[in-house]
């Protein structure tokens, strides 16, 4: 299994993002953030395509990367999402290894025989509609569970077709198309649904725990892949966030709504004593609580910092140690 180091530089204001052990390029996905001897290789295959206009070849993916793919997918006729997957990798003609493992025991492989690569852009459930919603509906229909026509439209036949889907993939068959989903139908590792091992008896209390911890994943899941977003005042999107906008674009695509200021969080939510994954910790950079983020265990919270933009921070630094404030659980 590769070995995944993040660190953060705060005295020079630099992010260095996961590295993993050197691969070829097209056996993993590449996307904003990360920092690897593959992104450069990537880099390269972009220069050489005209999309590149970085002076060197840096290894990192970064905003410049982001669009160099953008602009290389739209030229290709595919999805233009800024990540460099299995669909980009094909329009490239690079042929690399998998990067979900059949053999893993809590893995699901899932291939749609295109080689397709869904992008998660927002949790869906019965009711939505539009592009994600056909995407979705071609995705299962490629992998043997039927939503019936592709016509955008998120009813029942698309709802049972996610559970089916779901049940098979061993997570929890909600019905709705949330983060674990998605990386389930891209072949990525999902941890199984506790709720799948254990017998029909168990108690509606044992179901809600395992509910509750599935939404506190799918947060994190959503805050994660927007690692690299630029910080934006007032901003609430992946073109932009301040950190409680960000916070409050986690929580929203998973169905919670949370006050809008980190002030109006903080009066809000329930005072813990020791933050677990999903909290929101608070911080005062200025008289009260000025800034937050969330939580995800072992002393790492994801935020949207002024001058970094969207990362993962050590809340015990010797910037943020200083100036925690306390945590908060909504």
């Amino acid at each position: 299994m590769k070995k995944v180091v993040l660190s953060v530089a705060l005295a020079g204001g630099v992010f260095l993002a996961p590295q993993a052990a050197d691969a070829a390029l097209g056996d993993q996905t590449l996307r904003q953030g990360m920092n690897h001897g593959d992104v450069k290789e990537l880099q390269e295959k972009l220069r050489s395509e005209g999309h590149f206009s970085f002076h060197t070849a840096t290894g990192y993916f970064g905003s410049i990367t982001r669009q160099a793919v953008r602009d290389f997918q739209r030229d290709a006729g595919i999805a233009v999402d800024g990540i460099a997957g299995p669909q980009t990798f094909s329009a490239m003609n690079v042929s690399g290894g998998n990067n979900s493992s059949s053999s893993n025991s809590g893995s699901t492989s899932v291939s749609s025989g295109s080689g397709d690569w869904i992008s998660f852009n927002g949790t869906l459930r019965q009711g939505s509609r539009g592009a994600g919603v056909r995407s979705l509906q071609d995705a299962l229909n490629s992998v043997g569970h039927s939503a019936g026509s592709a016509d955008g439209v998120f009813g029942p036949q698309t709802a049972q077709a996610v559970r089916s889907f779901q049940r098979s993939a061993g997570i929890t068959a909600d019905g709705i198309a949330g983060p674990q989903t998605y990386r389930a139908l891209n072949g990525e590792t999902v941890v199984k649904s506790a709720s799948t091992s254990r017998s029909s008896n168990s108690t509606s209390n044992t179901g809600t725990s395992t509910s509750a911890n599935s939404s506190v994943q799918n947060i994190i899941s959503t805050a994660r892949s927007q690692v690299g977003a630029r910080y934006v005042w007032g901003g609430t999107s992946p073109s932009g966030f301040d950190c409680s906008g960000f916070i409050n674009y986690a929580f929203s695509q998973n169905g919670k709504s949370l006050p809008r200021t980190v002030a109006q969080m903080w009066s809000a939510s329930t005072r813990v004593s020791s933050p677990q994954v999903g909290d929101i910790v608070f911080f005062e950079t200025r008289t009260g609580p000025s800034h937050a983020g969330i939580y995800l265990g072992n002393g790492q919270f994801i935020h949207s910092g002024s001058s970094t933009g969207v990362v993962v921070a050590d809340m015990n630094n010797t910037y943020w140690g200083p100036r925690y404030l306390g945590a908060g659980r909504f």
